[in-house]
């Protein structure tokens, strides 16, 4: 399997999966760590999956979305972005509205 197959596969076969440096409860950068803990905040049940395990994966995520930093967030196979627009998005409520419209269960409410 290539890394952009292995990429793919992880995007489409989970409901929200975040590429990062660390993982959901050891985060190893400051703008990862923002995303878990937003994640957190939401209750949303995500994968997050460590680009520092392999330098493959961490330039194959770059690859994929041709965006260039980590940590990148996806939601039901779609990218959302990166550190900055996720925030962006939570602090306008823009995220769990996206979240919900999805049906992703957000701060255990089961959606529609």
């Amino acid at each position: 399997m290539s890394i952009h197959d292995f990429i793919d596969s992880q995007v489409k076969s989970n409901d929200v999966v975040v590429f990062m440096k660390g993982t959901p409860q050891f985060p190893m950068c400051g703008f990862s760590g923002q995303v878990a803990h937003i994640m957190g905040l939401l209750g949303v049940d995500y994968k997050g999956i460590n680009v520092l395990d392999s330098d493959e994966i961490r330039q194959g995520i770059k690859e994929y979305t041709n965006w260039p930093t980590i940590p990148q967030v996806f939601v039901k196979g779609e990218f959302v972005g990166g550190c900055d627009i996720v925030r962006e998005m939570y602090q306008s409520g823009e995220l769990q509205t996206l979240l919900e419209e999805q049906g992703v269960v957000v701060a255990g409410r089961a959606t529609a």
